[in-house]
């Protein structure tokens, strides 16, 4: 009984080891079809590449009123809402349809709409273009310096 299992698993081995392997698809770039169509990768994103989508803003109606980081929204600051990003930390944000530039710091969370990245200060959104139309997409990235500003004094001379 042990020799016939041990032909069993002796055959089978054979059998699989002389198996040959399936031929890898030629890739696009390789394949042999239209020489003229040129298959090209996707960019590779920058390493301060934060992400790209809508970008609203927000201002007049919470002009003085506290963020959440605590100090004060100030809707003619150069400031924004992330939901992720550190509070102090700068963000440059590049509207994508008029390719206007500003950097902006972290002092509140949100925006809490579905498809929305970033909330802009109306200063902001001012520098961006994109006052009338009140959207706009955009692409974020951490400013080259990647400094994070302090929290103003005031904040913590209230708190203390």
């Amino acid at each position: 009984m042990r020799g016939r299992t041990a032909l069993l698993f002796l055959g089978v081995g054979l059998f699989t080891g002389c198996a040959q392997r399936a031929a890898k698809p030629q890739s696009p770039e390789t394949s042999s079809g239209d020489e003229g169509t040129k298959v090209t990768r996707r960019e590779k994103m920058p390493r301060n590449y934060l992400g790209e989508g809508l970008a609203s803003f927000y201002g007049p109606g919470l002009h003085g009123r506290p963020t959440a980081s605590g100090e004060k929204f100030n809707q003619n600051a150069l400031t924004a809402a992330h939901r992720t990003a550190r509070f102090g930390s700068c963000v440059k944000v590049m509207n994508m349809e008029n390719g206007r530039e500003v950097e902006v710091r972290v002092n509140d969370r949100g925006p809490f709409v579905d498809g929305r990245i970033i909330d802009l200060s109306k200063a902001a959104a001012k520098q961006l273009g994109m006052l009338d139309k009140g959207l706009a997409r955009v692409r974020l990235y951490r400013c080259a310096s990647d400094r994070v500003s302090q929290v103003p004094v005031e904040f913590w001379a209230a708190v203390a």
